[in-house]
């Protein structure tokens, strides 16, 4: 292939105060001490905190502010109180038990994974116990002729492809960070593979999930791993993206894949934001099957190349990734090269060298952070509408253009084979006006999807900000009947309370 080089060079729960910086369809909250009955000055009963210890013993149960600081937030700009103890269970018996003894005393329970959500879901908006499950770490089952294997709550996305490194399979729902697989099943997660292996919704098979009072729920039958089923409820699917209101994850049969024969990737850069959406576009069109096709704008190339010691062109550029045998590879390359040429396309280049293709994707995983480092000291904030591929060229040049006139600093980037991308704005905490212009972008940005027929979420989930959005996407009867399986499952609220309803 002539002209290829290396790649770019809670019931009867009150909130004393609760200050928020709000919109009608998004909200940043700064939570400060509540009470609830079962605590007394912003505090749990010291009886209630011997409970908890009687359960998982005194060194898993902690009250000491530093703890409870760290879990009462996650990636994003929300700012809540702590929970007022954080718990690590060991198995999924202590967990029942945890649940049963606050759902007995009022007590709000927030799950809790590798804290790396970005939409407030992990915030302790009323208080309560933090039931942190990152101890329960072992993988219970591996099934190789039947593609599945079973995680408890603790193991992450990587800790997972390490373990099936030499098995033939691995698990290629990859969200960028080192999430918890169990959190990436209740945020409904997906990631750069999606365009091909699906999000988490595709990928769960089955759910062990301990209910609100305690009780155990597997959501397909007990250790039950088939492929299809058109048995009753699909109980399991309830429970992806449900964003730990509903229940505590405890243990997820995931499916698995073959790992690729042979995987290259190539990146091109365009002279404009239109000629890279097109191109992705037609590629989907022509049926080339590409594992990954991910779109960075100019300013994104810009953070990566400092950020990551890339040198790749400060352009609107595409990254790709290919899966097959070597000669399918060849053909895919081929295909893909023409038809990002015929849109202008520049800078053309491929690698199949292991290094080197990880040397691009941890940039691109990293670039959060490579925006943040553009702005010292400010916040990043990450929007996330998804909408109709036909509809993806029209609403990410409109958002280019809006960033631009609003004055603000942001980078776009994200999924574009499933038409998902995301904003990554920056902003001053200690900028009122700054951050109304950011919040008033993010709201134009979720409407505009919506009048599209996208979603305000393609993969972050609904969280704390994005609860008005969700009412006009799904309406008054869909919201109605959300709230109604909330209030079967968990009747008196104590579930995460505050996320998505």
């Amino acid at each position: 292939m002539p002209g290829r080089r290396g790649l770019c060079g809670v019931g009867g729960a009150s909130v004393d105060r609760l200050w928020s910086f709000s919109f009608p369809s998004f909200r940043i909250h700064w939570c400060a001490w509540g009470s609830f009955g079962g605590r007394a000055d912003g505090e749990l009963s010291k009886g209630f905190v011997e409970a908890l210890k009687a359960v998982v013993g005194s060194s898993h149960v902690s009250t000491a502010v530093a703890v409870r600081q760290q879990h009462g937030h996650d990636e994003s700009m929300h700012r809540c109180q702590p929970p007022d103890a954080v718990v690590w269970p060991q198995n999924v018996e202590q967990v029942s038990q945890l649940a049963a003894l606050c759902y007995s005393q009022g007590v709000p329970i927030i799950p809790f994974g590798t804290g790396t959500g970005l939409e407030g879901g992990v915030c302790a908006v009323q208080g309560g116990v933090c039931i942190n499950l990152t101890h329960m770490d072992k993988i219970l089952e591996l099934n190789r002729e039947d593609f599945s294997v079973v995680v408890e709550p603790g193991v992450t996305h990587k800790a997972l492809n390490t373990h099936l490194r030499d098995s033939g399979l691995w698990f290629p729902v990859d969200p960028g960070a080192d999430a918890s697989l169990c959190g990436m099943v209740a945020t409904g997660a997906s990631g750069t593979n999606a365009v091909r292996y699906g999000t988490m919704r595709e990928n769960v098979l089955n759910l062990e999930v301990v209910l609100p009072g305690g009780e155990l729920l597997h959501t397909a039958g007990l250790g039950r791993h088939f492929r299809k089923s058109a048995a009753g409820y699909n109980l399991t699917g309830l429970f992806v993206g449900s964003e730990g209101t509903l229940g505590l994850i405890t243990a997820a049969t995931l499916r698995l894949h073959p790992a690729p024969e042979a995987t290259v990737v190539a990146t091109c850069a365009f002279p404009s934001v239109q000629a890279a959406v097109d191109s992705t576009v037609h590629i989907l069109q022509a049926a080339v099957p590409v594992a990954r096709i991910e779109f960075l704008d100019d300013v994104t190339m810009d953070a990566c190349n400092k950020h990551s010691q890339l040198n790749c062109s400060v352009a609107p550029t595409l990254f790709l990734e290919f899966h097959g045998s070597e000669q399918v590879l060849a053909e895919q390359l081929q295909r893909a090269e023409e038809i990002t040429q015929d849109n202008g396309a520049f800078h053309f280049s491929s690698a199949k060298e292991a290094e080197e293709r990880s040397r691009l994707w941890a940039a691109r995983h990293s670039a959060w952070y490579a925006v943040l480092a553009l702005r010292p000291g400010y916040k990043g904030y990450s929007t996330d509408v998804c909408v109709p591929i036909s509809r993806l060229p029209e609403i990410l040049v409109q958002t280019k253009e809006d960033l631009k006139a609003q004055g603000l600093t942001g980078a776009i980037l994200g999924h574009v084979g499933d038409g998902n991308f995301h904003c990554l704005l920056l902003v001053d905490p200690e900028d009122p006006e700054e951050l109304h212009r950011v919040m008033a972008f993010s709201e134009l940005l979720g409407r505009r999807a919506l009048a599209l027929h996208g979603t305000c979420t393609g993969e972050h989930g609904i969280g704390l900000g994005k609860r008005q959005l969700l009412q006009e996407e799904v309406g008054a009867v869909g919201m109605e009947t959300m709230r109604r399986l909330k209030a079967m499952l968990d009747p008196r609220g104590l579930m995460n309370p505050g996320k998505v309803l």
